[in-house]
C-alpha cells in the first residue's frame, strides 16, 4: 500500500468524521442536556434526529454541486455551515434553538458524508475502491471509539456546551487540511455538461436502477440498525443499567472496534471471494446474531453482557456490509459519482431516520424495543440481499450528460 493511498484515506476519513463526531461526542450528553434545558427525552432525541435528517437530505444538493463545481468548493461551504451551527448549538438558550442549530450543523456535515465517496469513485473502482473505502471507514470509525470517550470527559469537566466548541475547532482544522493536503479529483473537463438538469436526469436514472437501489437499501438498513442503537443506547445504558457516562462510552466503543476490525478485512476477502459473496455471507452473519439476541431478550433475559456480546458479533459483520455495498452500488456510475453518492447517502439517512423515529415511539426505558428495531432492520437487509444479489441483472442505459 503506497503512502499516497493511505494519505488519501486518512484525509477523506477525517472529512467524514467531522459529522460523525457531532453525533458520537454528543451521545453521552443527551441526559444532561434534557436536565439543563428542562426538555423531555423525546425533545432531546429530536435534536439528534434533526441532525440526521438534515445531514441526509442535504446530500441531495451537495452531490450534484460537487459534479458541477468540483469536489472541494462544496466541502468548504459545508464546513463553514458546520462551524456556524456548532457555535449556535454551544450558545443555545433552550431546546428549540438547539434543534435549529443542529439542523444547520447537519446541513454542513452533509458535504463531508457525500463527497468522500465520490472522490473514492473518481480515483478507483473494483477491489481497489473497496480497499480505499475500507481504509476510509477505518478513519471514520475511530469516531465511535474516541468521540464518546472524549465527549464524556469534556461533559464531566466542562459541561455539554464545550462539546460543540471542540467540534467547531475540529471543523476549522478540517478546512486547513482540505486547503493544503487534498487535491481536486473532478477536473474541469469532467464537469462539462453537469448541471441541476443533468442531476435530475441522473437521479431519475438511479431511481430506475434496481441494482443501485437494492444495494443502497441493504447498506441503509444496516446503518438504520445502528441509528436505532444511537437514539436509545445512552438512556438504556446510563438510566436502565446504571452505567456512568464514561463506562457508557467504553461500551459504545466496543461495537466500533468490531466494526473497524472486520471492515479492514474487506479488501482481502474481496480479492479472494469477490465483493458480492462477501456481502451475502456478512449479511447472513449479521442477521443471525441479531435474531438470536432478540430471542434471548424476549425470553426475559435482561443482561448487559449478553447484549454486549451479540451486538459485538453483529456489528462486526456489519463492518463488511457497509463498504462493500457502497462500492458495488457506485461501480457503474463514475460519470455521475457525486449524484450517485448523494442519493445513496440521502437514502441511507432517510431509512435510518425513519427507523430511529419509529423505534422512539416504542421506547420504554428497557432494551427490548431497541433490540427489536435493530433485529427488524437486520432481517430486512437480509431479505434485500437475497432479492438484489440473487437475480440476474437487467442493464439499463446510462443517462446522457
Amino acid at each position: 500500500m503506497n503512502a499516497h493511498f493511505l494519505r488519501t484515506a486518512v484525509l477523506l476519513g477525517l472529512m467524514s468524521a467531522v459529522g460523525a463526531f457531532a453525533v458520537d461526542m454528543y451521545l453521552p450528553a443527551l441526559p444532561s442536556i434534557g436536565a439543563d434545558l428542562n426538555a423531555s427525552t423525546s425533545a432531546v432525541q429530536m435534536s439528534l434526529l434533526i441532525f440526521f435528517l438534515s445531514m441526509g437530505f442535504g446530500q441531495i444538493v451537495v452531490g450534484p454541486l460537487s459534479d458541477m463545481f468540483g469536489r472541494k468548493p462544496p466541502l468548504y461551504v459545508g464546513l463553514a455551515l458546520f462551524i456556524i451551527g456548532g457555535v449556535g448549538s454551544a450558545m443555545a438558550p433552550n431546546i428549540e434553538w438547539l434543534i435549529a442549530f443542529r439542523f444547520l450543523q447537519g446541513l454542513g456535515a452533509s458535504a463531508g458524508m457525500a463527497i468522500p465517496r465520490a472522490v473514492v469513485r473518481d480515483m478507483h473502482t473494483g477491489n481497489e475502491a473497496a480497499k480505499l473505502m475500507s481504509l476510509l471507514m477505518l478513519v471514520f470509525s475511530v469516531s465511535p471509539i474516541l468521540a464518546p470517550l472524549s465527549g464524556s470527559l469534556i461533559i464531566e469537566t466542562l459541561g455539554w456546551r464545550a462539546v460543540f466548541w471542540v467540534l467547531t475547532a475540529a471543523a476549522v482544522i478540517a478546512i486547513v487540511l482540505l486547503a493544503t493536503a487534498q487535491k481536486e479529483t473532478r477536473p474541469v473537463e469532467d464537469r462539462v455538461g453537469s448541471s441541476f438538469g443533468s442531476a435530475l436526469k441522473g437521479y431519475w436514472f438511479l431511481l430506475n436502477d434496481r441494482n443501485f437501489l437494492g444495494l443502497t437499501a441493504i447498506g441503509g438498513f444496516g446503518i438504520a440498525s445502528f441509528f436505532v442503537y444511537l437514539a436509545s443506547s445512552s438512556f438504556i445504558l446510563i438510566d436502565h443499567y446504571g452505567l456512568s457516562p464514561s463506562l457508557y462510552s467504553v461500551f459504545f466503543s466496543i461495537n466500533a472496534v468490531a466494526f473497524i476490525g472486520m471492515s479492514q478485512m474487506t479488501g482481502l476477502l474481496a480479492d479472494r471471494f469477490g465483493l458480492k459473496r462477501v456481502v451475502k455471507v456478512a449479511v447472513v452473519g449479521y442477521a443471525t446474531a441479531m435474531v438470536v439476541l432478540l430471542a434471548i431478550m424476549a425470553s426475559g433475559v435482561d443482561r448487559l453482557d449478553v447484549m454486549a456480546s451479540l451486538l459485538f458479533v453483529g456489528y462486526g459483520f456489519l463492518g463488511l456490509v457497509i463498504p462493500t455495498t457502497s462500492v458495488l452500488a457506485m461501480e457503474e456510475h463514475g460519470t455521475i459519482a457525486g449524484t450517485a453518492s448523494a442519493l445513496m447517502g440521502t437514502l441511507h439517512f432517510a431509512i435510518g431516520a425513519v427507523a430511529m423515529g419509529v423505534a422512539g415511539l416504542f421506547f420504554d426505558g428497557t432494551p427490548l424495543p431497541m433490540v427489536a428495531g435493530i433485529t427488524l432492520a437486520a432481517v430486512i437487509a437480509f431479505a434485500l440481499t437475497q432479492i438484489t444479489l440473487g437475480r440476474v441483472r437487467q442493464p439499463i442505459e446510462a443517462p446522457a450528460e
